[in-house]
């Protein structure tokens, strides 16, 4: 039977790289966010005014939007699902070592 303070111990260093893992996600969406903040003044229609009697399509932006979105969200979709796996055994790993020991989690206010 190992120590209780080695139990925390290990635990503590568990939830740190379930930290790290949920960090880099984040960061990824952060780039996802910060580049298509930067798209958005290209993604808008030309101000020239109706052309010919026509309107703008006011669903084109987000059309338009919704597509580079994708495209940019499908480049780091192997790294997403990476990171999402590992975060998922993470999570299991450490509701096993409090179960297993009778530890308690932490109450999140």
């Amino acid at each position: 039977m190992t120590p209780p303070s080695e139990v925390r111990v290990q635990l503590a260093r568990m939830e740190e790289a379930r930290r790290q893992i949920q960090r880099q996600l984040d960061l990824i969406d952060r780039q996802i966010v910060r580049r298509m903040t930067g798209l958005i003044p290209q993604l808008q229609p030309k101000r020239t005014g109706y052309r010919h009697g026509k309107r703008p399509d006011p669903d084109a932006f987000l059309e338009r939007y919704r597509s580079h979105l994708a495209a940019l969200t499908a480049e780091h979709q192997p790294e997403i699902d990476a990171l999402s796996r590992r975060l998922a055994h993470q999570d299991q790993a450490i509701a096993v070592l409090r179960m297993r020991h009778g530890l308690v989690p932490p109450r999140v206010a």
